[in-house]
């Protein structure tokens, strides 16, 4: 079981803060940095000891580190001296409604980047929460979006907070998919060159149809064809699957993590505006360092699998069941597939290499530049000295021992006997159109305003509310809002009997989230 950092003897980093002795009164609080309490919490983590203990071969004790480091940046409560928040007018450091009539020097509306919500956190857990730490959020935790700067409420989009177990399990699902789509389209201009004929490719990886593209041969036969990528769905035209956010915006859990610490934090990461640059006037310059961002990472990518109620119930961690709700829950799968559900929330993907690693091995999961400008090399951030670990062995967390001795890693995924790693997720990671109803009133990244990420279900029996903005109080809700590309799963749900559909919601609610507690200081 994992124990705090402070048992396993890891060293509390230098604070790196260029402006810990921030006046609150920069703010307008009144307040004055001569408080005895006005000092930074944040344990800041040097990107270079992780990559110097990689490259001396001491890649676990790295990993261990990373996780317990980002596990504290997780949870630290921060404060004005490490530069939560931002000036958000009448000296506040917090909103839960976007800003953009704030325009002046340093106000929300001049923040840079510009952001599209908050600050309305101090901590990653005030959301990620339920029904533990790093689980999703309730409905009081959605976060009012204004991408655009409209300062218009009928422009303000929703967002509820997801969870995030398994979460590097979705990044290299995502970097295989990708590496596979890619070798299609090469294959396919490979071919139109070589035969000087127009090519035509079905874009199939790991089940999921993303549609076709067409490789048209120049008509001189000169090498170089045009692609026409029109015929391409659920994914960009560029072919890179992106598994994050509810549109499916970011690539990587380190983009991912970087605009939530920006936009819900207020904690800006250096390699987002630069060393000694403040971008959103609180005074604090260097609020989130590039190891921060990494140890974060890793505590993400390796946080533990979501589970189900049968297999806790299997290895005696919850009350047995009695044989009817079993049943039930077991028709109820029958029935989810049966309905056509599983279309789209596949049960069950391969990854072919359970090996997470930060920076990713796949140049298109990883920062060649910062958004800075800078190299990442010129932090000490390296592919070639990666931290690492496998996700079929390695998670610190749900690690349970039984009655009869046996160790079960109830964190970590099961392996398929190749040496790669069954992933449970109940999703296609491809976006879908799922109608009118669903439809927001801006179309923020341009893949359409009804056009969402599937969903995935595993944990959904631990995370209502449900929806991209907490809309359904239930599953059933959630299902009956479906529409669009999903409307026949919709039509064959509402065909069965009340009983299959109480079952097939027994078998959404059997998807939970579990974190076996850690143990005390003694």
């Amino acid at each position: 079981m994992r124990r705090k950092r402070e048992l396993l003897g890891f060293p509390a980093f230098a604070l790196t803060l260029g402006a810990s002795s921030v006046l609150a009164s920069d703010m307008g609080t009144g307040a004055s940095a001569s408080l005895p309490d006005l000092i930074p919490l944040a344990e800041h983590a040097d990107q270079r000891v992780y990559t110097e203990l990689v490259r001396e071969g001491r890649n676990n004790e790295a990993f261990l580190q990373a996780f317990e480091e980002g596990d504290e940046l997780f949870e630290t409560r921060f404060n004005a001296a490490d530069g939560v928040g931002a000036n958000v007018g009448d000296g506040l450091r917090f909103s839960r409604v976007p800003r953009a009539d704030l325009d002046a020097p340093g106000e929300w509306a001049t923040h840079v980047p510009a952001r599209s919500t908050g600050p309305n956190a101090q901590a990653c857990n005030s959301c990620h929460n339920q029904p533990m730490d790093d689980g999703a959020g309730l409905a009081a935790n959605n976060v009012h979006r204004d991408p655009l700067h409209a300062g218009s409420m009928g422009s303000f989009i929703t967002r509820n907070t997801p969870h995030l177990f398994g979460l590097g399990a979705v990044q290299l699902l995502a970097e295989e998919m990708t590496a596979e789509l890619h070798a299609l389209r090469d294959t396919a201009v490979e071919v139109s060159c070589e035969s000087g004929e127009d090519v035509t490719r079905q874009l199939v990886t790991k089940g999921v149809d993303f549609g076709s593209l067409e490789v048209k041969a120049s008509p001189d036969g000169a090498c170089g064809a045009e692609i026409d990528t029109s015929m391409v769905a659920g994914v960009n035209p560029d072919l890179v699957v992106r598994p994050l956010h509810w549109k499916g915006k970011d690539v990587s859990i380190r983009m991912f993590n970087r605009d939530a610490s920006h936009n819900e934090l207020g904690m800006q990461a250096v390699e987002l505006v630069g060393e000694g640059v403040d971008g959103d006037g609180d005074g604090v310059t260097d609020e989130m360092t590039v190891g921060d961002q990494t140890a974060l990472v890793i505590y993400l990518a390796a946080q533990p699998r979501p589970v189900t109620r049968l297999e806790l119930e299997r290895i005696g961690e919850i009350e047995p069941m009695d044989a009817e709700e079993r049943r039930s829950i077991l028709d109820g799968e029958q029935h989810f597939a049966d309905a056509g559900c599983a279309a789209c929330h596949a049960p069950a993907m391969h990854l072919d290499d359970p090996v997470f690693r930060e920076p990713s091995g796949s140049p298109h999961y990883r920062d060649e530049l910062f958004a800075n400008g800078l190299r990442p090399a010129s932090f000490g951030l390296d592919p070639a000295h990666a931290i690492s670990f496998d996700l079929t062995r390695d998670h610190p967390d749900n690690v349970i021992e039984t009655g009869d001795g046996e160790m079960h890693r109830v964190g970590s995924f099961g392996t398929d006997g190749a040496g790669g790693a069954i992933v449970r997720l109940y999703s296609d990671l491809k976006r879908h159109d799922m109608g009118p109803a669903l439809a927001e009133t801006i179309d923020e990244i341009g893949v359409g305003e009804s056009v969402w990420l599937t969903r995935s279900l595993w944990g959904v029996g631990s995370t209502a509310p449900y929806l991209h903005d907490g809309r359904a109080t239930t599953l059933g809700e959630a299902i009956l809002a479906h529409g669009g590309d999903s409307l026949e799963s919709r039509a064959a749900f509402l065909a069965l009997e009340e009983g299959e559909q109480s079952a097939l919601i027994a078998f959404l609610d059997n998807l939970v989230l579990y974190k076996l507690e850690e143990e005390e200081e003694h």
